[in-house]
Parts: C-alpha cells; sequence; structure tokens
C-alpha cells in the first residue's frame, strides 16, 4: 500500500494494489474517486479536498510521502 499526498493540489492518494494493471474510475461521491481494477477490486482510493476529510497525522505510523510545492 503507498499513500501519497499532495499539498498543492489537496489530494489524497492511497494505493492499495501496486501491481501495474487497468483501472476504471468510479465517482462515488463529490470528493471521493475509486478506481476499479481486475475482477471489480477497488486498487486506488482517491480523496480530493482531502483536508477537508481527513487528518494526515492520524495516518502514522503509516507513511505518506508530502509533495513539494514547486516554487
Amino acid at each position: 500500500m503507498n499513500i501519497h499526498y499532495n499539498d498543492k493540489t489537496d489530494l489524497l492518494y492511497i494505493r492499495l494494489d501496486d501491481r501495474k494493471q487497468k483501472v476504471v474510475n468510479r465517482r462515488v461521491s463529490e470528493d471521493i474517486v475509486l478506481d476499479i481494477g481486475e475482477n471489480e477490486k477497488v486498487v486506488g482510493i482517491e480523496i480530493l479536498d482531502a483536508s477537508k476529510h481527513v487528518n494526515l497525522e492520524k495516518l502514522f505510523p503509516v507513511k505518506y510521502e508530502v509533495s513539494k510545492r514547486s516554487t
């Protein structure tokens, strides 16, 4: 599992399955998009406006990456 957060776009992406595969995006709410892979399994979760929905500090001890803003 990988977790990526981009503070510029406030987007949190959680990848549950690292295998390379074709995915279909399914929007389940205004701010949540699921990546559906082989056998209709969820392989990724994209959360828009993540700071409104998730406290990143509560993800610890899971390691996550914060993208640096370009100046």
